[in-house]
Parts: C-alpha cells; structure tokens; sequence
C-alpha cells in the first residue's frame, strides 16, 4: 500500500497552519535568516516506523529548500537510538516544521506498531485483524496506510464503499429479516454486503442471504464456537469475522476457533505514540557554509 500523499496533503496544510500561524515567533526572534541547520530524527524506543513520506510532504509544502533524507522505509522494526531520517535546510524552516512532522511521525508508528502487536499475536492461524472506521478525524486515509505497514487489514474505508448492516439500521429498517428482504428482495446489491449479528437467531436468519461476510458481535468463543458449527452444518462458506472489545490478550484465543477475521478499533484509536526526537547536528550560518 503506497502512502496516501493526495489525501494528506489538505492534513498537512492545516497542521502547519494551526502551528505556525502568523510565524514561528520564536525561531524569528532568534536565529538568523542566513542560518542552515543540520539534523537527525532518532527512535527513542522500539516500534514500526510509520510515517517517513509525511515528513517529507511537511519540509515539501513549508519550505521546498529543506531536504529530507530518510534512512530506512515504512515498516522497518526500529530500535532506541535508530536514526530514521536526515534533515538539512533553512533553520527557521527546519525548526518550524520540526513539531508537525514529528507528531506524524509519532502517531503513525504507533499505530503501525499496535497493528504489528496484533497481526504477531495471529501469526500461524488463518485469520486476520481488521482495522475500524474508529480513526482520527481527517487521518483516515494515513491511519489505514500506517495499519498496513504494521501487517494489519483494512476494512472498508467508509460508508461509501461497503454495505454493513448494523443494529441501528436493522431497528430503523424494521428488524432483522425485513432489512434483510430489503436489500436483496430485487438481487444482489452491487456492493459487498455484511452483516451483524447479535445472536445465533440472527445468525440463523443472515446464512439464508448471500451476504459477502457476518459479523459476529460480541460474541464470546463458545458462542463463536456454536457459529462455526452452525456455518457448517449449513453448508455455507460465508466468512465471519469477530468485533466487540477485541484485546491483544483475547485475539490468539477467538482466531483459534477458526473464524476468518477479527477487527479491532483498538488499532487506531487506544494506539499510544512512538517516541522520535529530532537532534541538531549542524548549526552554521550561510557565510560558513560557503
């Protein structure tokens, strides 16, 4: 999955904006304008590095003189005291952009290193982790891509591209079996269809539809356990995929049942930053440098 560099372009824009305002009041106070600065980002702890291309894009659109070597690639397992990346350019311009593209940084290894910690805790069943729409205003984009490096799933991207049927559209709709007569009365809608369930009733009721995938929701491994029965003795081959509360500690134990995929908001909304650190290097003024 290749960094979504148009839909973080406008995410960009407003966290240099909400940042620097009028101007970086201390940077002007202080540092000459002929200043160059020289500078490393540095892990401070261990993770999945996630973010390198929207640092770039942060130095691009503030100030294109900034150059940005970065020394390893998304998905590369880091270690306390790695250096990641190399910057070099105006020093107003470095220490203006230096917090922005920090927080990015920051916030998409830690969620490609929570993805990682999920997608290890799966590793030799057949299931998968799926991420959630439980992301960051406005970040959506980048939080699914950081998912990815990390070895997560996604799920669909927004209400646009997948039909989930969940309770508050069963209620609305009038329950589960006329929702259901609703949507493929006339065919197959022409999008994926998945289904909540809440019980083994519904169950019952979604494996009489051809629906792409059923969720079971917040159901428990015996009761996970009785659903792959039932999906059996039905004949059907219709994926489930697990959803409610979903933890690094009980995720081994619900793939192990054998359902196809588990998602988990915790991804992206409960991941906890990875700590960077930028280091000047160099400090010299235009005069020296030349």
């Amino acid at each position: 999955m290749e960094f979504p560099i148009a839909e973080n372009k406008t995410l960009v824009e407003i966290a240099l904006a909400e940042d620097i305002g009028g101007g970086d009041a201390t940077s002007l106070a202080l540092v000459p304008e002929s200043a160059r600065l020289s500078a490393r980002i540095i892990a401070k702890g261990e993770g999945i590095l996630c973010g390198g291309p929207a640092v770039e894009q942060v130095f691009a659109l503030l100030d294109e003189r900034v150059r940005v070597g970065l020394l390893l690639p998304d998905g590369t397992a880091v270690f306390r005291g790695d250096v990641v990346a190399e910057i070099d350019g105006p020093a107003r311009s470095v220490l203006s952009g230096e917090r922005t593209a920090m927080n990015f940084l920051c916030r998409l290894s830690g969620v490609a290193t929570t993805a990682n910690a999920f997608a290890e805790r799966l590793s030799g069943t057949a299931c998968e982790v799926l991420d959630t729409r439980k992301t960051t205003p406005g970040m959506r984009a980048v939080e699914k891509y950081a998912v990815a490096v990390g070895g997560g799933g996604n799920h669909r991207f927004g209400l646009w591209d997948m039909i989930l049927v969940k309770e508050n559209h069963i209620a609305s709709a009038g329950g589960f079996r006329h929702a259901l007569e609703k949507l493929f009365g006339e065919g197959a809608p022409a999008l994926p269809v998945e289904v909540e369930v809440r019980n083994l009733e519904e169950l019952e009721i979604a494996l009489e539809y051809p629906v792409d995938r059923i969720m079971l929701d917040n159901f428990i491994i015996p009761q996970i356990e009785r659903a792959i029965d039932l999906r059996t003795l039905r004949g059907a081959n219709i994926p489930f995929e697990v959803s409610g509360n979903i933890t690094l500690d009980s995720c081994r134990a619900i793939a192990e049942t054998g359902v196809e995929f588990i998602s988990s908001g915790a991804m992206t909304h409960s991941a906890p930053a990875m700590d960077f650190s930028m280091i000047a290097t160099i400090i010299h003024s235009r005069d020296e440098a030349l």
